[in-house]
């Protein structure tokens, strides 16, 4: 099988008939689901082979975002899906105004690492992103706080 780097990804913007399934989805991995709706979250399907991969988002405020509700569909993790997509979703925010990318992750430090992001401190984060209710009240605070320079 070919690596998914040398395979074609599409991304289209999750239309609102979409929205529970994604819902559903971000539910079943653990991901927070609840504000998928918010004006401020962009989110993509991601679709290799004709086939959906998973969904991702940016939740963007001014020239910071969050990068959130990365999800890769179980059956096709481990084969490099991940990459691509968040590589996907950092050309959007650039697209879209956003200098800096923040991630706040329980359990993929090692992964975003991996891409380029560096781990910071909560209390570093700018105000508009340490004030979002996903960082204030829907991580927990030993959930990792990463960062990355986009432009």
């Amino acid at each position: 099988m070919m690596s998914p780097h040398r395979q074609r990804i599409l991304s289209f913007p999750i239309a609102v008939s979409e929205r529970d399934a994604l819902r559903a989805v971000l539910k079943k991995a653990g991901l927070p689901f609840e504000d998928i709706d918010a004006p401020a979250l962009h989110v993509w399907r991601f679709e290799g082979d004709d086939a959906l991969v998973g969904f991702g988002g940016i939740e963007l405020h001014g020239k910071f975002a969050l990068l959130r509700s990365l999800v890769t569909l179980p059956p096709l993790r481990g084969r490099g899906w991940g990459r691509t997509i968040t590589g996907v979703l950092e050309v959007e925010a650039i697209a879209l105004g956003c200098r800096t990318l923040y991630v706040i992750t329980v359990d993929q430090d090692r992964f975003f690492a991996q891409q380029g992001y560096e781990t910071c401190r909560r209390e570093d984060l700018p105000a508009v992103i340490r004030d979002t209710p996903l960082v204030k009240t829907r991580c927990p605070a030993s959930a990792a706080v990463m960062t990355k320079q986009l432009v």
